[in-house]
């Protein structure tokens, strides 16, 4: 049985790139993108004058709009809302939900913004014991898991970047090399 390599490429082109605007379309179109992380979690010894010694517990949470458009209603649920505080200083209020927890609500963030809610309470409670979910009305926040690593200079991005691009293109080339080759091994057998 022959390929006609023409016929099917002529069908294949449209269908691949309609996928491949629709995947562009996903990935570049203009939408909140509300990401959230731990920054830290620590506790503090203290020894007050005249006292006894206790410690105090502390943890952030960032919360940061990624995306093109402004995040409305942004919603960072508590079982326990402890003391906090929130950095830079914008507007925010706090409902209290039916089953006791806590909302800290922030009525938008634009995009490119982003808030730390800082917290501050005593043992037993846990940085885990506080928060429960991070949502907008757009939906909830992609929760990212933060490693402290070193960044790399701009030049070695980029040709880092040009190294992976050129290997995929390898890759496609050696795979229709070798598709070719089984072709022709099929025709001739």
């Amino acid at each position: 049985m022959d390929i006609d390599w023409a016929l099917f490429a002529r069908y294949a082109a449209p269908i691949a790139t309609l996928f491949i605007g629709a995947a562009l379309n996903r990935y570049l179109e203009r939408r909140p993108k509300l990401i959230s992380f731990l920054a830290h979690a620590s506790a503090v010894a203290v020894q007050p004058p005249n006292g006894a010694a206790f410690n105090v517990h502390t943890h952030s949470i960032v919360v940061r709009n990624a995306g093109g458009k402004p995040a409305t209603n942004v919603r960072l649920g508590h079982l326990v809302l402890p003391t906090f505080s929130v950095w830079p200083q914008v507007a925010y209020h706090v409902d209290q939900l039916p089953s006791g927890g806590a909302e800290i609500v922030f009525p938008s963030l634009v995009p490119g913004e982003q808030v730390t809610v800082n917290y501050l309470y005593s043992p037993p409670t846990l940085w885990s014991d506080v928060n429960t979910h991070t949502k907008s009305d757009e939906g909830f926040a992609r929760i990212v898991t933060v490693l402290p690593t070193p960044q790399l200079s701009p030049w070695v991005a980029r040709i880092a970047g040009f190294l992976m691009v050129l290997g995929g293109v390898t890759t496609a080339y050696v795979l229709v090399e070798i598709i070719r080759v089984l072709v022709r091994a099929y025709r001739g057998a």
